[in-house]
């Protein structure tokens, strides 16, 4: 007679049996290509509470448990100043998952709140710095975020759109400001409609956006808000209807920058023109 299974191990099936293609390999190879994880590690697991996150915490902890790579895994929750309602969602997922949470309080949401300067760019900045600061604090040397394939080109589309610029989402980035540590996109070749179908599959209920500004929001993307990013995602949305490959090839063509073929560039914040070596 077959034994049952616990809700937990039925989600953990359905990422490496159903969701395989979706979701395990493009992981792994992310993870190889990129050479995200190397033996002895400590990485932090940066978990928000999103479906994203969550997903990736999963994930991670699939791959510790079945990597020839020795590596240690820390499942770090910081709450920037949570509704009581998204704080014991995020706790009570983290148990159905059997995902043990290492839980950190900051005041982020109080300061970002107090100021009317892009309050989304500086919640972002604090945010981060406080996991690199608690990430090194518990040893560990690598921070994991849970930006995905559909985040990456829509990044690179922002950029152009409404920053001037060609810029993308690297996989993976060293620390400036804090030495010795890394930043690593494991979920960096996941599509996000495949995340929302393996969430509805398992019925699984994650909050939708934790900021103050928008936390009845049921469009924002877990930091920057609904707005400018939605615009894309719809935009994109509709351009896939008549090019149904256009998201790969974005995503392809940060890979396979043709630099020769620019006017100008930037480098390591220097910025740069085509007529230095034109004439060379």
């Amino acid at each position: 007679m077959p034994r049952t299974l616990e809700p937990y191990q039925m989600i953990e099936r359905s990422i490496i049996k159903k969701y395989r293609d979706e979701l395990w390999k493009p992981f792994v190879y992310a993870v190889k290509k990129y050479e995200l994880i190397q033996a002895g590690d400590k990485i932090a697991v940066c978990i928000s509470g999103g479906k994203d996150s969550m997903l990736m915490a999963k994930l991670m902890q699939e791959l510790h448990r079945h990597s020839d790579v020795p590596f240690e895994l820390v499942f770090l929750v910081m709450d920037p100043g949570y509704n009581a309602i998204n704080r014991q969602r995020i706790e009570g997922n983290a148990a159905l998952l059997h995902i043990p949470i290492t839980v950190f309080e900051t005041n982020i949401f109080e300061v970002a709140n107090s100021t009317d300067k892009s309050p989304c760019y500086l919640c972002a900045r604090m945010r981060r710095g406080h996991l690199y600061s608690k990430a090194k604090e518990l040893g560990c040397n690598k921070i994991a975020l849970g930006h995905h394939f559909n985040d990456v080109i829509e990044t690179t589309v922002m950029g152009m759109f409404y920053g001037s610029q060609l810029q993308a989402m690297l996989p993976k980035l060293h620390s400036d400001n804090f030495e010795g540590m890394e930043l690593i996109r494991p979920m960096y070749c996941i599509h996000e409609e495949n995340i929302i179908a393996w969430r509805q599959y398992n019925q699984l209920e994650f909050i939708q956006c934790a900021c103050r500004f928008t936390e009845n929001c049921t469009i924002c993307d877990n930091g920057g808000g609904g707005s400018k990013r939605q615009e894309i995602k719809t935009l994109l949305r509709r351009l896939k209807r008549d090019n149904p490959n256009i998201e790969k090839s974005i995503f392809n063509s940060i890979h396979t920058v043709a630099l020769d073929t620019f006017p100008g560039y930037k480098t390591k914040g220097e910025v740069h023109s085509f007529l230095e070596h034109y004439d060379q």
